[in-house]
Parts: structure tokens; sequence; C-alpha cells
């Protein structure tokens, strides 16, 4: 059974690109561009990580990402905050997030820290 990933990113081409090279590796990625449709994606089914923008179109990832770790059957969800602000690695830290990918990135970095993350999720 394949990893269900889902992507949270306002911006089309990050969400396109990130699927792209996910589904190349064989996971099953899920996208959302707003808090919205990941909250009905979330009633849908539970993804195994979350790649989550910290600044999504009028809202604060790091809220989001809060909320998912301050709710029982989310908080086990690695997830691993996106920006391009360099120094919002430590923001992402503030909200909680399991990692910070800045953008752009590596499409190897992308897969590296993907995989880290689904690994140690299972061990724990």
């Amino acid at each position: 059974m394949s990893h269900r990933i889902l992507v949270v990113d306002d911006d089309e081409g990050i969400v396109e690109v990130v699927q792209i090279v996910l589904e190349g590796e064989g996971y099953e990625v899920g996208t959302s561009m707003d808090s919205e449709s990941l909250q009905q994606r979330l009633a849908d089914t539970l993804p195994d990580l979350i790649l989550l923008d910290v600044l999504l179109s009028g809202e604060d990832g790091r809220d989001i990402c809060r909320s998912l770790k301050q709710n029982e059957l989310t908080k086990h969800i690695p997830v691993i905050m996106l920006s391009a602000h360099a120094d919002a690695g430590k923001v992402a830290d503030a909200g909680g997030a399991d990692d910070f990918l800045e953008k752009p990135f590596d499409v190897d970095e992308l897969i590296n820290i993907v995989a880290k993350h689904l690994t140690s999720s299972q061990l724990a």
C-alpha cells in the first residue's frame, strides 16, 4: 500500500510539481489550495504526511499546523511546512511543524524529507 500525502499550497504550479514528483516516487498524492478543502480532505481520508505552505491566501499555515497538532485525529501526522522565506524555518517551528522545506527546493531534497518522515512515523 502506498503512502498518502496531502499537499496544501495556494500556488498551483508548486502543487503540480510536488504532485508529479511524489507520484513518480509511488506516493498517492492529494492536493488542497486552502484550509476549507484541507478540512474536507481530512474528513474523507487521513494522509500519512502533510506538506503545508506557511502562507496560504489570507491564512496562516502555522495556525493550521497548530490546530492539526492539537487534534487527536491528526496530531500523529507529520507536517512539513513550505515557504519561500529563508527565516520561515523558525516560524514553522513556532507552528509545531515536524520539519521545514525552503522554496524553491531541490526535487531530491523534497523526496528525502518526505521519505525520512514517513519512515520515522512508521517506527513510532
